[in-house]
Formats: C-alpha cells, structure tokens, sequence
C-alpha cells in the first residue's frame, strides 16, 4: 500500500522530470529567443519546487492526520471486538443451554414415542398371531377338508379306473377270443373268399347298384364263374361284362408281417416272393378262366380286401405291369376299385345321354313346328287386332263430328230416351257409322 509520504515523494518527482524535458527541448531548439525562454522556465521550475514542497507538506499533515484516525479505528474496533467476543461467548453458552434441553426434551418425546411405539406393535403383532392363528386353524380346516374330498374323489377314480381296467381286461379277453375266431374263420379258404366276396358286393352294391351280376358265367358250356360280372358301358343291345374276382392270400400275407416285424430280411424276401408267386399264379388263372370276348372285355380285376395287402404287392418291383401285360389282369384293392367303378359308372350315365339326345331332339322338333304354327294364329290375331283398332278410330272420329254439330244443345241424362239404342249397344247389334 503506497504511504502519503511516498505518493508526495513522486508527483514531486513527475514535476522535475517534466521541467526538465521542457528545458531539454528548448536547449535543443536553436532559437534567438532560447535564453529568454530559458530564465522563464527557470522561474517556473522555482514556483514548481515552492508549490511541490508546499503540497509534499500538506500530503505529511494528511499522512499524520489519516495514521491518527487509523489508530482511533484500531482501538475501536479491538473494543468492538472484545464486546462482540464477549456477546459471543454468552450467546454460545445460552445456545448450549437452550440446545442442552432441547436435547433432552428431544430424547423423553422420543423415549416417549418409542413407548407407544413398542406397545403398539405389541398390540399389532398380538392382534396379527390371533388373526394368523384363526387363518392357520381356518386353512388347515380347509385343506383337510379339501385333502379328504380330493383323497375320496381320488379313491372313487381310482375304483372306476380300476373298474374299467377289468372291464378293459374282459373286452380284452374278448377280444382275443374274436381275434382266434377270425384267425380260424380266416384259416379257412372259403371262408376267406367269402369274406372278400361280401366286401365286395358291398362296394358295388354302394357305387353301381343293378349293374352288376353275382357268380356269373362268362362260357355257358364250362362250369366256371366268377365272382361277380360288371356291365361295361357299350353301344348296341349286347351286353359286356368286366369280371371281378376276390383273392385274399392270407398266409401269404402273414408270413410277409411276421418276418417284417421281426426284423428278418431273408425271410421278408422270400415271404415276399412267395406272395408274388401266389398273386401271379391266381391272375394266370383269371385269364384262363374268366377272360371270354366277346362275352366280357379284354382284361379283368383281382380284388384283394385290404390296401395293406395291396400295397405288398405294389411293392413287388414290376409285379402289377407283368400282371397287366401277360395275363391282362388289374390288382385293385379298397381305395383303387371304387374309381374304377365310378369311371365305369360315368360310361354308363354318357351313353345313356347319347340314347336320350335323339329323343330329345324329336322332341325339341316338335316343339319347333308347334312355335311355327304359333307364330301363324298371332300373326292372324295381330291382323284382327290391327282392324279392329282402325274401326273403332273411325268410330271415335264419327262421334266427335256429331259432338261438334251437338255443341250448342244442352245435354240432358232423361232415363228412357236412349233406352233402344243402349240396348242395341248392349247386344252387338248395329255398325259403326261410315
């Protein structure tokens, strides 16, 4: 911080060095007036040091004036210091005081609340064992309720389960016994073919009744029949037959499902084989027997009753296309047959629209002539009608020539005076005027 003394000391200082730079610059100046310019500035400077130690003397008495008043607002404010020290130890102490039973008070309400507190949650946790207490005795009573009602339930099931186990063991037994009946009704080969033979009466009973024949003899001098004899759709009076005869090679078939079943590749080929063997001798038979032209067609059907059975001899690798090129004969079995039988059908129903068309056409050149005959009587009505409107024009036009040579005559409705010619109106009789 710069003293009084100090600030006195330099403003001094700025005075000389700027006396000093003007005589500087005058001295440099080659002027005839320099001297004379010179003493004045030497007055100056003169009037310049009185003014500057005039102003360095006043600045020391301010200096001492100001130092003085410092030291008074020293000692003052130490005073003011030690009171407010003072006030400050006193108001410490009371604070000390006044929080000391604040404390206190502090810790007997919280004390207090802590009291009520804790006996409330005594009460709530006694109030809450009761309550749990009642819910437990309540859901115990419940579940063992429950517990009895569901083992009762699970008793009662367990009774009808075991029931309809035995009632399950008993169809069983049943069953089995159907099973071994079936196998000797099957074990039987005319049995067996009877079987299939019901089967297949029963699809073409459902696809083409009355189209069919039952044991039907292709060759009249030889006792063989087939089993049943379909009505090919053909043209003419003369009917053609397709024959169907069932097959149902059973041990065949069952020796091929066991050896499967049991893993056994060799003997699944041979099983195979053996049932190829059999299916070709039988369609080497249907040809020789039952394959007559001109009584039947050129091919026939071996029905087998079951698609399993079909499907092993589809899957003979050129079984049915050697079938179907050397003896003629078709293997169909449940699923095939019945499209067959409706190919057949839809034959039939064309060729019995063909029978109908030229009936139908005589029929619709009936009606033809009879629309022509038609056309002539409304041709002659709708001359009739033409002159009949033309008289009746002229009729009109006559009447209102009379209504305009009547046109100043009152009209009158007396009864009595028309009565004639109303009447002659009535009954048709007179012409119409010229």
């Amino acid at each position: 911080m710069m003293t009084p003394s100090s600030m006195t000391t330099a403003l001094a200082g700025l005075a000389a060095l700027g006396a000093w730079v003007g005589v500087w610059r005058l001295m440099r100046r080659r002027d005839p007036d320099a001297e004379g310019a010179r003493l004045v500035l030497a007055q100056v400077l003169s009037g310049q040091r009185t003014e500057s130690e005039t102003l360095r003397r006043r600045l020391e008495e301010a200096e001492r004036a100001l130092l003085g008043s410092l030291a008074e607002m020293t000692t003052r404010q130490a005073q003011a210091a030690g009171r407010l020290e003072t006030l400050l130890a006193e108001g410490q102490g009371k604070l000390r005081e006044v929080l000391v039973a604040e404390r206190d008070k502090a810790r007997e309400a919280a004390e207090q609340a802590r009291t009520a507190m804790e006996g409330q949650l005594r009460l709530l946790r006694e109030g809450n064992e009761r309550k749990l207490g009642e819910i437990q005795t309540a859901v115990n009573d419940q579940l063992h309720a429950a517990v009895e009602k569901q083992m009762t339930a699970s008793f009662a099931r367990v009774a009808e389960q075991f029931a309809a186990v035995q009632k399950a063991m008993g169809d069983v037994q049943a069953v089995t016994a159907q099973i071994g009946d079936i196998k000797r009704l099957f074990g039987n080969v005319k049995t067996r073919g009877g079987w299939g033979e019901t089967q297949l009466r029963a699809i073409l009973d459902d696809m083409i009744p009355g189209c069919f024949e039952v044991n039907w003899a292709p060759d009249a001098t030889r006792r063989e029949r087939v089993d049943f004899a379909v009505v090919m759709p053909m043209r003419g009076p003369e009917r053609i037959y397709l024959p169907v005869d069932a097959k149902f090679p059973t041990e065949d078939y069952d020796r091929l499902v066991l050896a499967a079943e049991a893993g056994d590749g060799a003997a699944e080929r041979e099983a195979r084989a053996g049932l190829a063997t059999r299916i070709r001798s039988e369609a080497r038979r249907i040809a020789e027997k039952y394959i007559v032209p001109p009584a039947t067609v050129e091919f026939a059907v071996l029905y087998v009753p079951t698609d399993g059975l079909y499907a092993e001899v589809a899957r003979v690798p050129g079984l049915i296309d050697d079938l179907g090129r050397e003896y003629r004969v078709l293997v169909l079995g449940p699923s095939l047959f019945p499209a067959l039988l409706r190919t057949i059908q839809l034959g039939q129903v064309t060729l019995a629209l063909e029978q109908r068309a030229g009936e139908i056409g005589r029929l619709l050149g009936a009606t033809k002539a009879e629309m022509e005959k038609m056309d002539q009587v409304l041709g002659s009505l709708a001359k009739q009608a033409s002159t009949f409107g033309n008289t009746i024009d002229k009729a009109r036009t006559r009447t209102r020539a009379v209504a305009r040579k009547l046109r100043e005559i009152e009209a009158t409705e007396e009864p009595g005076l028309l009565g004639e010619a109303d009447a002659a109106d009535e009954d048709g009789v007179g012409e119409p005027a010229a």
